[in-house]
């Protein structure tokens, strides 16, 4: 193959990429001497305080760039908390009207921040709405609710459960949001392996431009936008309700915590890399085979990276975040999550040889419902039906003579 000689014009492209990257991501020496200072998981715990309570079925929470927390409440109110100045009394944002909650998984799902939010003040958000529970995703200036602008829904009457709901904004700018596979039980619809609907998918769009009458745009790169008969807006498919995923800040990838059906709750953990992964549902329910008639010869399918099963009161995996903060530089880089019915806390880390290393680390408070970072990278749970906004840390355990751990 013969060597072509690099333009001026890729060069100063390539210059450009690197100058951006100095000013998006942590410096390499910081992100190392984290590593460095990163100890086994079996020697962390995580510690939570409360730090407000009364709030009614919180559901999701954001961080602000002025050091807020934006909690959604299930019934379609958002909530504001500061540490210095602690829950405001009010909502910051009321979009009841908008909301179905018929269900005890409908309702106002998801929400997060533009990247402009400092300047504009526009949240995304994900819900349920009236009158038959059309999974929703829109635009709304948290100063003009009534200027909410709805972008893209998918049909969901049938069942009120499986709906997913997050929304987050990746590293490339796009819009990432979750589906459900439409409810009840053993994939009724047969969504999960239909690439011409939305329901148990991940869709990835760019709500910074408009195409045709579409208030958003497919990015090119969409997996399937040359593919007959799927939906171009898919990301990911093979979900079944995958209702708490997040960005990782430093590399883009997204984990995915995917409720199972009786028998294995899920983690996935997809690179910028794998747009297109088949997650597995409903030929799968994790790694084991749940209905082989939804199984194809010769499809690929994307492993969790950790599953565990419904013994000892687990019942439905609440997905987390990765710990990009400074108050505990051994924890950097972990991923968090946890279970809504036994409240475990589950650590899994990348290692250098590819593989994962997991532990659990303690308890959140009860019904953990969404595990959300503030601007610094610290974290937060919120508890569903007791209403609790919690902070959380780490602790380290030392090791004790003879194997064990012992608390410092």
């Amino acid at each position: 193959m013969s060597r072509r000689r690099r333009r001026p014009a890729t060069m100063l492209a390539g210059l450009l990429v690197l100058v951006l990257s100095a000013f998006l991501l942590p410096s390499v020496s910081a992100a190392s001497a984290s590593h460095a200072r990163a100890v086994p998981l079996a020697e962390l715990t995580v510690v939570s305080e409360r730090v407000a309570s009364g709030l009614r079925r919180p559901i999701a929470i954001t961080g602000l760039p002025d050091g807020r927390m934006l909690i959604a409440e299930k019934d379609g109110t958002v909530r504001s908390y500061h540490p210095d100045t602690g829950l405001a009394a009010e909502p910051v944002l009321d979009l009841t009207a908008r909301i179905d909650t018929s269900d005890n998984e409908r309702g106002l799902l998801g929400i997060t921040p533009a990247p402009n939010f400092a300047r504009t003040g526009i949240l995304y958000v994900a819900y349920t709405s009236l009158p038959a529970g059309a999974l929703t995703l829109a635009r709304v200036s948290i100063s003009a609710p009534e200027r909410l602008q709805v972008l893209l829904t998918q049909e969901h009457a049938e069942y009120g459960n499986h709906n997913g709901g997050q929304v987050a904004f990746g590293r490339d700018g796009y819009l990432y949001w979750s589906t459900g596979d439409g409810g009840h039980a053993n994939d009724p619809f047969k969504a999960g392996q239909n690439l011409g609907t939305l329901l148990g998918k991940i869709v990835r769009i760019d709500v910074n431009r408009t195409c045709g009458a579409k208030p958003y745009c497919v990015p090119s790169n969409n997996p399937f936008v040359r593919v007959q008969g799927a939906r171009p807006e898919i990301w990911l498919y093979g979900l079944r309700n995958p209702w708490r995923f997040s960005v990782d800040p430093v590399d883009g990838s997204l984990w995915i915590g995917d409720v199972g059906q009786g028998l294995v709750e899920e983690i996935n953990h997809i690179r910028p890399w794998q747009g297109g992964a088949n997650l597995g549902w409903s030929c799968r329910e994790g790694t084991p085979v749940f209905d082989p008639l939804q199984c194809r010869p010769g499809v690929r399918y994307t492993d969790p990276v950790f599953e565990y099963d419904h013994y000892n009161d687990n019942c439905s995996v609440t997905g987390g975040v990765v710990y990009r903060g400074t108050r505990t530089p051994e924890a950097w880089g972990t991923y968090v999550a946890s279970d809504y019915c036994s409240t475990r806390v589950f650590a899994v880390r990348p290692k250098s040889d590819g593989g994962y290393e997991s532990a659990t680390i303690g308890n959140f408070p009860t019904q953990p419902t969404a595990i959300g970072t503030d601007v610094h990278g610290e974290l937060y749970v919120l508890s569903d039906l007791p209403g609790w906004l919690n902070r959380v840390r780490f602790e380290r355990i030392q090791p004790a003579a003879g194997g064990g751990v012992a608390n410092r």
